[in-house]
């Protein structure tokens, strides 16, 4: 239904521009013949036909993965799209330009890295990335030397921080 409205809609576009009652940036159902715009019906038969259906493309074999798959990533693509919202924002991401293969790899390293510790410290304590990154970011180690000895200093730690310090899974 919603594709039948949009189509209607750029129906009734192309033709206010046919008429000349609106100003032509472009329209998709308005074609050129001779000096003359004219509604393109044969397009319009057409778009009406395929409303409601919705193409795939990939090169991946089915052998690889079958089309229900296929299709079942492609809806999972929100996921890699709230995860790039979040760094731009949460994580404070900015625009890096580096000029060589090896400084961009190492970049791309540390924001997929730092993607994949928000992800499982977001799923591991179900907080949200922001609660994280402010419960955590006062935490600081602090290490300093008096006479010829190195001394680590821990942080006081809070209770919020410590609950989500303890709902994270640890290697023994």
């Amino acid at each position: 239904m919603r594709d039948e409205q949009t189509l209607n809609l750029q129906r009734n576009r192309a033709i206010s521009i046919i008429e000349g009652d609106s100003q032509p940036k472009s329209a998709r159902l308005v074609k050129t013949k001779g000096a003359q715009n004219v509604f393109d019906e044969r397009a319009y038969d057409r778009a009406m036909k395929l409303s409601g259906f919705k193409g795939y493309v990939t090169n991946i074999p089915a052998a690889i993965m079958s089309a229900r798959e296929v299709i079942g990533n492609y809806h999972d693509l929100w996921h890699v799209e709230q995860s790039f919202r979040m760094s731009k924002t949460d994580l404070d991401a900015r625009p890096m330009f580096h000029r060589t293969r090896d400084a961009i790899e190492a970049h791309l390293t540390v924001v997929f890295t730092a993607l994949g510790v928000a992800r499982f410290m977001q799923d591991a304590t179900g907080a949200s990335l922001k609660k994280i990154i402010t419960t955590l970011r006062p935490l600081r180690e602090f290490t300093g030397v008096i006479g010829d000895q190195e001394i680590t200093f821990a942080p006081d730690i809070p209770s919020a921080a410590r609950e989500l310090l303890d709902a994270l899974p640890t290697s023994r």
